[in-house]
């Protein structure tokens, strides 16, 4: 009785998985999920301050959590900043901001249309303002 006291609260753990079939269990790939979506975002002139530099590309990454990087050349300036969904949107609306590495900033508001297409409007420092279409 006093042995079987002292196993009663212990358990006993195969170190092998046992396999009825004496076969070894097959494994299971799973797909890492990407760490992060690229975009293609093209910025078509809106108004006569933007009307001087055409269309301009620029590359938008979500990094699935909500927030992501923008970045563009306009005009030889580099923007590159941060886009970050709403609050309260349903992850649909967001901004992407920029500061330039020669003191201009843009500012963009955009909504995406699905999970690879959207369309927005920027506005640089200047008053040069675009409209964006993100995604292919």
């Amino acid at each position: 009785m006093g042995s079987a006291s002292l196993l009663s609260g212990c358990y006993v753990v195969p170190i092998q998985p046992v396999h009825p079939s004496g076969n070894a269990p097959a494994a299971v790939y799973v797909a890492p999920l990407p760490a992060s979506v690229t975009f293609a975002a093209r910025l078509y002139p809106a108004n006569d301050a933007a009307s001087s530099y055409g269309m301009v590309g620029a590359v938008v990454t979500n990094d699935l959590n909500g927030r992501g990087t923008f970045s563009t050349v306009i005009n030889g300036e580099s923007f590159n900043g941060e886009a970050t969904r709403t609050a309260n949107s349903s992850s649909r609306e967001g901004v992407a901001n920029g500061a330039g590495n020669r003191g201009s900033y843009i500012s963009c508001r955009y909504q995406m249309n699905s999970s690879t297409l959207g369309t927005g409007q920027c506005k640089l420092s200047n008053g040069a303002q675009f409209t964006m279409h993100v995604g292919s």
